[in-house]
């Protein structure tokens, strides 16, 4: 019964955004800066944390993360760490001033397991000693280029990249560093998922793929809707900020650009459980809503 209400306020909540396929910007973007660090060649993953746009390059680069201002394009800090990843694929904020960083690429599907990493980020050079979680997929190896942390509980999920689809697998609520983490799978996915971001409530998500952003609410992982993203070269990561969601591409001193959250997509946030839990902590705290 719970699962049918749901279905029904998922079809209410999405029916003008299925009515209207490019709600949004469509196939274009509002520019929001350059990133002008000749390092940063294969955007792969975004994240705004304290007010600084975080970003990671693809496969084959050494540990490293780079705070990016986003007002200038300058990176302004960068935080290193060894030993080199295999291939970091995304990144999720992890609050307090952290990064989540997911080592979980696996093209070939050979490896036993993969990694995420929690890493400080901010002003200024760092070398770290990151947190490192071991995460072991109960089916076999998959290939995944999207993480996702809830904003009000923490949780992790990763979302694999499948061809024609993908799975959406839970890493347990509190990760430990002295054994494997096994991955339970949630949700089924579009194909070619390239990231991922949970909106600020908690209540629902967006999924990217190279040419089109689907919304899927959350807890109950109901397709909502898609819209088409404005056309990039190799686009493969994904942020929200505010309204808008930032979207970045792999190349050397490319370009993020900003498209408008559909209506839907918020309303649906906002409905979600995550966002009442917040609320409530906000308004018992005194925190602005």
């Amino acid at each position: 019964m719970v699962r049918g209400v749901r279905a029904v306020v998922g079809v209410a909540v999405a029916l003008p955004f299925l009515l209207g396929a490019a709600a949004g910007d469509g196939a274009s973007g509002r520019p929001v800066l350059r990133f002008e660090d000749p390092d940063v060649v294969e955007s792969s993953g975004l994240a705004l944390v304290d007010g600084l746009l975080v970003t990671t390059n693809d496969s084959g680069d050494s540990g490293r993360v780079f705070a990016v201002d986003p007002t200038t394009g300058q990176t302004v800090g960068v935080t290193a760490w060894s030993p080199a990843p295999e291939d970091v694929e995304a990144l999720a904020p992890a609050g307090d001033g952290d990064v989540w960083v997911a080592d979980t690429g696996d093209n070939r599907a050979v490896r036993d397991s993969v990694e995420v990493l929690r890493v400080p980020v901010g002003r200024g050079d760092v070398d770290a000693a990151p947190e490192r979680y071991e995460l072991v997929y109960p089916d076999g190896a998959r290939d995944a280029e999207a993480l996702l942390a809830h904003p009000v509980t923490g949780q992790l999920f990763v979302v694999t990249k499948g061809i024609f689809a993908g799975e959406v697998y839970a890493a347990p609520l509190r990760l430990r560093a002295d054994r494997p983490n096994r991955l339970v799978q949630v949700a089924d996915a579009p194909g070619i998922v390239t990231d991922a971001a949970f909106l600020p409530g908690g209540g629902a998500l967006v999924l990217r793929t190279y040419t089109n952003a689907h919304v899927v609410a959350y807890p109950s992982w109901e397709p909502l809707g898609w819209w088409e993203l404005p056309a990039q070269d190799q686009g493969e990561g994904i942020a929200v900020a505010g309204d808008d969601l930032w979207l970045s591409t792999e190349g050397a001193r490319s370009q993020v650009l900003a498209v408008d959250l559909p209506p839907a997509a918020s309303a649906a946030d906002l409905a979600g459980p995550a966002w009442s839990v917040w609320r409530w902590l906000a308004t018992a705290r005194g925190l602005p809503l």
